[in-house]
This record gives C-alpha cells, structure tokens and sequence, in this order.
C-alpha cells in the first residue's frame, strides 16, 4: 500500500529566516538528495519503496510530502524518517535541520486498510489509539519527536500578531473582535493571530502553486494525465482534472499572486472570480495549518478565521462543482473560472486571457 508520509523539517535554533533564494537553494539540495534513494531496507530485509515525494520550503523550514510503499502504516513512517534523516546528515547545509513531525494522515477507510494489511502474530494491534501508542513507544530513544517549547510558540504568536496590520484592508474586526464585549466574537489576540497566519500562509500557497506549476510541466499534460502528486491541484474539483494543463496552472498562480497581493493592500474590494474563491479556501486552509503547527490553533482562532472567510467569501458559491455529475463529465470549463463576476472586478490580463491554444501547445 502507497502511504503519504507528512515530514516537518526545521531550521535550527536561532538561524535567520530563508529567502526567496535561499529556499530554491533549499530545493536543489532536497531533490537532489531524494532522487538517489530508490527504496530503504526495512524490518528483515523487507525493501520499502520511496514512490514519489513532494518538497515545500517555507521561511522556517520545509514540509515534505513522501509517498512510500509499503505493508503497513508503521513501516512507511520509520522509512520515511530514515530517508530525510539520511538526506539531511550528508547535506552539510542541512546537516543541523531538526525533523519536527512525521506521520501519515489517513481516512478512516485507509486505516482500516492499513491494519487488515498487517496480519500475523506481530500483527499491530487493532485498535488505532494502542497501535499508535506502541509505535511511539517502539522509536529510537535517540530520534524523540520534538515538541515545541513554550519559547517557541511565544516567538510565533509574537511574529504572527506584528503581521496581522500587514493585512491592511482586514483589521482586527474582520475577524471577530470588536471593543464593544456584547459584539465581540473573539479576542484581540486570537484576531490578530488569525490575521497573522492569513499573512503567513500566502508564502506557503504560493510556493505550493510554483511547485505544482514545475510538477505538471515535467509530467503533464494534464493532471488527469499522470499519477504524481500535486499539492494544490490536487485539491481542486477531480472532475476538471482532464482541464488542469499548465496553461491553467500558469493562470492560477497569477491569480493567486495577484489576490494575495490585493489582501496587503488598504482596499481589498470583493473576490473577483471563481478562482479567487478557491484560492481563498486554501488560503485559510494554510493559515489554519500554519497556526496548528505552532500549537496556536485555538477554538477562537478557528472561529477568527472562518469569520474572515465568510465575510471576505459572502457570496461564494463554487461547492457545486465538487459535486460529481451523474455521467462523470465536468459542466464547463475552468476557463469560466477567471471570468470577472462583474465590470467593477479585476481578474489580471494573463488569467483573464483565454489563449488556450498557444502555451498549450508548448507542454
């Protein structure tokens, strides 16, 4: 069974912030080293496979995506830890880079998949919370899992709060909070720790877009044309799949440069399309991980957060296309997608510009 291993990879202690460069720096090193390992020799010999991987830098660190077959969950995490591990040990710029966090996020329906993968008598056991206990209980004394210190999640809380008034055209009230206590839906802080992480989460949704953009033009056509991975594309509606070419990941990109640009300045005005309505769902999606990462995703800044969406997304209605049709075609084009809702709306010239013919026919 292929498992999608989640790794947190962080800078040490005190280093400054990766830029721009330093982060596709950070990339050429990762893909370098990941693209020498083909499979890791597991329990007895048993080879686990390391399929396909997707790598994400951020100004703290990078999120790596590892697609790992192997028979059971257990293995696919051990392997996986190995595996970065390994890479970061003999790349000497990332050789003091911390793992933060590796697990595989499974539905329900794939864990139980996973468990009736495993049988015999040192089958796991059965129940997910024991299986998950003795897992921990089972890794290296040397490799314990890092959990924040206080210090840390202070830092951040510090760092997203002086970001929030970043967010010019959404002050603390569009979030939740108001002076007035009979009005108010959240605190000042939780407001301003969700604004912060909106802010902090546009690098992330940017940085996944160009990953994606890069995937798609070496193993494209289309998204419906290849089995890797994509980490946004792969969220849109499936049923457009056969439409998401890199012309269209071009266009989503600009228009996601160009939203996120509008949400720093003093007048946002109102979403301007289909694809700016998405690109906000994943948008707070970012933020609400980035927040969570830091043990700062409190109930009040998930409300602060679903407060924003819902006011800066009022008038959103894209879950219709997520819904299947009965015949398994998609209903238009996601051309339509980048289409202004109105003259007094901007959708930038490159995404608004429907020449599906010309890039097309480059990939």
């Amino acid at each position: 069974m292929t498992y999608a291993v989640t790794v947190d990879v962080e800078l040490p202690e005190g280093a400054t912030e990766l830029d721009v460069l330093q982060r596709e720096g950070v990339i050429f090193l990762l893909r370098k080293g990941l693209d020498s390992i083909a499979a890791i020799e597991g329990p007895d010999g048993m080879e686990v496979d390391l399929v396909d991987d997707i790598i994400a830098v951020h100004p703290k660190g990078v999120l790596l995506k590892l697609y790992v077959d192997a028979p059971a969950l257990e293995f696919a995490e051990d392997a996986a830890r190995e595996v970065v591990a390994e890479v970061l040990e003999r790349t000497e710029p990332l050789a003091d880079w911390e793992i933060t966090r590796c697990g595989v996020d499974l539905a329900p329906e794939l864990l139980q998949e996973s468990l009736d993968a495993a049988d015999g008598p040192d089958a796991p056991p059965a129940d997910p919370a024991e299986r998950a206990r003795r897992h921990a209980e089972a890794r290296p004394t040397g490799e314990p899992v890092r959990r924040r210190d206080d210090a840390e999640v202070d830092g951040m809380r510090r760092r997203l709060r002086s970001l929030a008034p970043t967010l010019q055209a959404f002050p603390p009230a569009s979030f939740g909070y108001a002076d007035d206590e009979e009005k108010r839906i959240v605190s000042r802080e939780a407001a301003e720790i969700a604004a912060g992480a909106v802010v902090h989460a546009v690098d992330l949704l940017v940085d996944e877009l160009f990953t994606d953009l890069a995937g798609l033009e070496e193993e494209g056509p289309t998204v419906a044309d290849t089995e890797a991975p994509f980490m946004i594309l792969d969220e849109l509606p499936p049923q457009f799949a056969q439409q998401y070419t890199v012309l269209f990941a071009r266009r989503l990109t600009v228009t996601a440069v160009t939203m996120t640009g509008r949400l720093m300045r003093p007048h946002f005005g109102r979403l301007s399309c289909v694809a700016e309505e998405l690109l906000l769902k994943f948008l707070v999606g970012q933020a609400e991980a980035a927040a969570d990462l830091y043990d700062l995703l409190s109930e009040e800044v998930e409300t602060a957060l679903q407060v924003f969406a819902d006011r800066l997304g009022e008038d959103m209605d894209h879950d219709w296309l997520y819904v299947p049709a009965a015949d398994g075609e998609a209903k238009g084009t996601v051309q339509d997608w980048f289409i202004p809702f109105g003259d007094e709306r901007y959708v930038h010239p490159y995404a608004a510009n429907d020449d599906s013919d010309g890039d097309d026919e480059e990939v």
